[in-house]
């Protein structure tokens, strides 16, 4: 039987810290869903010990099982495996030491008492979540445990200690630790084996000397590697929302041999409006288990992760006699839909390390039709750029998709083919001419021209187009659109020592109206030779030795001034700062904070990387970023801050440097308040810096003196629904559909400057740029003070009209001319494919923001609060 818990670090005046542990309901969503069941304190009557076997560490799919025990009461936990586990052990780890090097210092856990009614041992006490909130000093991680053997998950290998400065958990065959002697010995000889000489590049170390070694390691990493070929299969699949119909079999067992490792991605598995909605689905299980029982039947495997995101999932195996060698799996998802919210596009990935190669895997799905190949370029860019696992050391700057030996690329791309009408396209696929027919398509193009998959390689396309047929059939599309054959789904790689053994579609399976395709990739991997790793690591420590304390580091900076010059609202600008170490030893350099401020920089500035270690002789590029979002720009447009900021170079055992970044900004329509708007009659950039300072004074003090009437509302959101009102309410799949990040600049600049008279762009970039408008606002639609009111009588339109009614006028004004558009978009839903359900899902969540974050409760309430106005009429 499977208990579910909750558990929660605790930390009182940064001294004391204690484990909550909380009991839960099965989909636990508001307060009441969890309720406090013990508190464990972490004193010196506490122990913690990692006892999950030697067998089962070699097994991906195990959890980690560690033994609690606090005086006489013992407690065993199965933490499913992922980062949140690994975190929370450590935390737990760090404090528990802490506690073992003071043993003098015995903590009194008074804070605690306000917590218990009973006593330990006793029956365990059922408090209520809700006050414990507000009193928490700190909630370090929160993670689901579970207390059974069958929980499903994927192996972390524990290295055998720990860091300088942070205690890792004791080995898994550790006996549990009885006495404080024994645990201080644990604390004092905390310290790297040789044991796990595969993954010391991989360990938890982040000291300057770390540092060293790791460097000196990458470069010598020839003389202690060699190079072993491993098959990897890679899979992907567009379903079309449908469930497994039929057997894979004929697709996922189609190489003689059985593959080293299979990835195997999806897209499209559930257009139910419900997965869209809240990324929940049967259908998720449902492959898996297809996936699962079509696997190659000549080898055993384990199944090692499954990340989705809506419709687009990757799933993960590796033959079982592979598995002790994979290690350090993350997982990440990034949407590129609307607003690059939202998750209908977008991709998944997974990077892990095996034997000493550092792999990512990446399923996508990106922006459909024909045309929008400059969109999807997009997409692709952005999944490069926003998405990044989370390192070892929290510290350190996140890994992107480039940063690794091997990438792996699957997945709808939905490229298609131009130039060509529909029966010149089977003409040519009747004649087999497929060498022909790829000269026409939109992918092999833009990475010819170098737009996008820079450094990748596709095998030779000798299949026919995978995209559309009947479904059920091998029929070309019958339909009214009768859509153009098109190579939509493709396999790509990045790397060195790869080599393709096929390339194929699969066209025995007729589930959807896409075929699947596979490759069979074989990969060159790097493995490390122990003796020779060994000696190596052996010397790399001896010539440290001899140097470490001989110089003080020291860079030169190829400039310590920087201006950016006319900032604009989410247009990205960088300039590059060149750090070159001319001293007599390696240097390890980070961004410091300043006194009395909370990070490095100001939040629209990154230094990346923030920090870094660089080899003697050796030099570095700092990218230094300047970004304004919503969070950022109503301060920067009223002149309450300026483009200004000194970043604190510091070097370990080495001086600071000083840099200055200045710049200018460029008020806008985004990030300024409707009040603020609706009372500017002349373009944003056109108003003095003294105006604009007063209006946001003025919206502060209604008191103050205004002679001028305010406009009924802010005229660049009229001119955004006017242009879509009188073009767009037609247009399929508006709102739904991103625009183009450049197209949304120059509207932005129009609304901005009032030229040109007429907004540029095409419908879907008006749309998505009226969504970020609406965003952006430092004082949403429905203001904050409302936002309570409104959860509370989201079941009554009588009651939901009144709190309307009681709007500031602006805002009222703004609220009911949206309403009424949107209802005019629905007396078209025909045409457009819009429905009450979406378009509240993405109004609601704009209009009516909450304070702190939203919670699916609330947000069910939000919707149902605005689908009132879109099915009742105007308040």
């Amino acid at each position: 039987m499977a208990e579910s818990r909750l558990l929660g670090l605790v930390e009182s005046d940064g001294k004391e810290h204690a484990i909550f542990i909380y009991t839960h309901r099965r989909m636990a969503i508001t307060a009441d869903d969890v309720s406090l069941e013990d508190i464990i304190p972490i004193s010196l009557d506490f122990a913690i010990v990692e006892i999950s076997s030697p067998e089962e560490l070699v097994v991906v799919g195990t959890d980690t099982r560690v033994r609690v025990s606090y005086k006489d009461e013992e407690l065993e936990l199965r933490l499913p495996f992922g980062s949140n586990s690994r975190l929370f052990l450590t935390e737990v780890n760090k404090a528990w030491s802490d506690v073992c090097r003071s043993p003098m210092q015995v903590p009194k856990f008074e804070w605690i008492s306000k917590y218990h009614k009973t006593t330990r041992g006793q029956e365990a006490v059922k408090q209520a979540f809700a006050p414990i909130g507000a009193t928490l000093a700190k909630l370090s991680q929160q993670l689901k445990i579970e207390k059974s053997s069958d929980k499903k998950g994927t192996l972390e290998k524990n290295s055998n200690g720990s860091a300088q400065k942070s205690k890792g958990p004791a080995t898994p065959d550790s006996p549990a630790l009885s006495s404080r002697e024994e645990r201080d010995d644990l604390v004092r000889s905390s310290s790297h084996t040789l044991s796990n000489k595969a993954h010391i590049l991989a360990m938890p170390q982040f000291g300057l000397r770390d540092n060293l070694i790791r460097c000196e390691l990458l470069k010598k990493e020839d003389s202690y590697t060699y190079r072993e070929d491993f098959s990897f299969f890679l899979g992907t699949y567009n379903v079309n929302g449908q469930a497994p119909k039929e057997s894979l079999i004929p697709w996922l067992h189609c190489t003689l041999d059985p593959p080293d490792i299979y990835c195997i991605g999806f897209q499209e598995l559930d257009l139910s409006k419900e997965a869209f909605f809240f990324n929940d689905t049967p259908k998720e299980q449902e492959w898996k288990k297809a996936v699962s029982e079509a696997l190659h039947p000549d080898a055993k495997y384990a199944f090692v992760k499954l990340v989705r995101l809506v419709g687009i999932m990757l799933i993960f195996y590796v033959r079982k006699e592979h598995a002790e060698f994979i290690s350090d799996v993350e997982t990440e998802t990034v949407g590129t839909g609307i607003m690059g919210r939202m998750g209908n596009k977008g991709a998944v990935a997974v990077r892990f390390r095996f034997h000493n190669s550092d792999i990512c895997v990446v399923n996508s799905h990106l922006a459909a039709h024909v045309e929008e190949f400059e969109r999807r370029n997009q997409d692709y860019k952005d999944i490069c750029s926003r998405l990044l696992f989370r390192q070892l050391d929290p510290t350190q700057p996140p890994l992107t998709i480039m940063k690794h030996n091997v990438i792996l690329w699957i997945g709808d791309l939905n490229y298609r083919l131009s130039d060509l009408d529909v029966e010149n396209v089977k003409d040519l696929i009747t004649k087999k001419d497929f060498e022909t027919l790829h000269s026409y398509d939109q992918l092999k193009r833009q990475i010819d021209e170098e737009v996008v998959f820079v450094g990748f390689e596709e095998g030779e396309i000798g299949f026919q187009p995978t995209y559309k047929y009947d479904t059920g059939s091998d029929n070309w599309d019958t339909s009214e659109k009768c859509r153009v054959p098109a190579w939509c789904d493709r396999i790509l790689w990045r790397g060195k020592n790869i080599k393709q053994q096929h390339y194929q579609s699969h066209m025995a399976l007729k589930t959807s109206d896409h075929k699947p395709v596979s490759s069979l990739l074989i990969v060159g991997i790097k493995r490390v030779n122990e003796e020779a790793y060994k000696k190596t690591f052996e010397e790399i420590v001896r010539d440290i030795d001899k140097m470490e304390n001989e110089c003080i580091p020291s860079v030169t900076l190829s400039k310590q001034e920087f201006h950016f010059k006319d900032v604009k609202f989410m247009q990205h600008q960088a300039e590059t700062l060149k750090l070159f170490n001319d001293g007599q030893v390696p240097c390890q350099f980070e961004f410091i904070k300043k006194p009395n401020e909370p990070t490095y920089s100001k939040p629209w500035l990154t230094a990346n990387p923030p920090k870094g270690f660089i080899a003697q002789g050796g030099s570095v590029d700092i990218d230094l970023e300047v970004f304004v979002n919503r969070s950022t720009a109503p301060q920067l447009n009223s002149g309450q801050q300026q483009i200004e900021d000194i970043l604190v170079l510091h070097l370990e055992r080495g001086k600071d440097y000083f840099i200055s970044v200045t710049g200018n900004y460029l008020p806008s329509c985004y990030g300024t308040s409707i009040h603020s708007l609706c009372h500017l009659r002349e373009p944003i950039r056109d108003m003095p810096q003294e105006t604009l300072v007063k209006l946001v004074e003025l919206s502060i003090n209604e008191n103050l003196e205004n002679t001028e009437k305010p406009l009924d509302i802010p005229k660049e959101l009229w001119m955004m629904v006017d242009h879509l009102f009188l073009t767009a309410v037609k247009q399929e799949d508006i709102f739904q559909q991103p625009g183009l990040r450049s197209e949304f600049a120059e509207i932005r600049d129009c609304l901005d400057t009032g030229m040109p008279d007429s907004l540029p762009g095409s419908n879907h970039s008006v749309a998505e740029a009226l969504l970020l408008f609406l965003d952006a606002l430092p004082e949403p639609v429905v203001p904050y003070s409302f936002y309570q009111q409104c959860l509370e009588c989201c079941s009554s339109f009588s009651q939901c009209e009144k709190v309307v009614s009681m709007l500031p006028q602006c805002h009222k004004n703004v609220f009911n001319y949206l309403t009424a558009f949107l209802r005019e978009l629905l007396k078209n839903s025909a045409s457009n494919r819009l429905d009450i359900p979406i378009l509240a899902t993405i109004f609601a969540s704009l209009l009516l923001r909450s304070p702190t974050k939203q919670d699916l409760a609330e947000k069910r309430k939000t919707r149902e609060f605005f689908q009132h106005f879109l099915t009742q009429g105007s308040s």
